[in-house]
């Protein structure tokens, strides 16, 4: 089954929809495949981020307070 492309309403804030619409006209693409596209690359940093937790998930954790003393004791803070 194709997918459908589904209607939403959402709710701008003023001066970001008038961005948006300058942009559309530039670059003659419309509203909604700019929105569209700033939702993929939102939800890629997601699965990016996702993917940098579980490959460090094995990582010793370190207590910012002892991060914090190390700095000290070498003199950067």
């Amino acid at each position: 089954m194709k997918d459908e492309i589904k209607r939403a309403t959402v709710y701008l804030d003023p001066m970001l929809h008038k961005a948006l619409k300058i942009k559309a006209a530039e670059t003659s693409r419309s509203i909604s495949e700019l929105i569209n596209e700033a939702i993929r690359f939102s939800l890629l940093e997601d699965a990016e981020d996702l993917a940098a937790f579980s490959e460090r998930k094995s990582d010793p954790l370190i207590a910012f307070e002892d991060v914090l003393e190390d700095l000290k004791k070498n003199g950067r803070i």
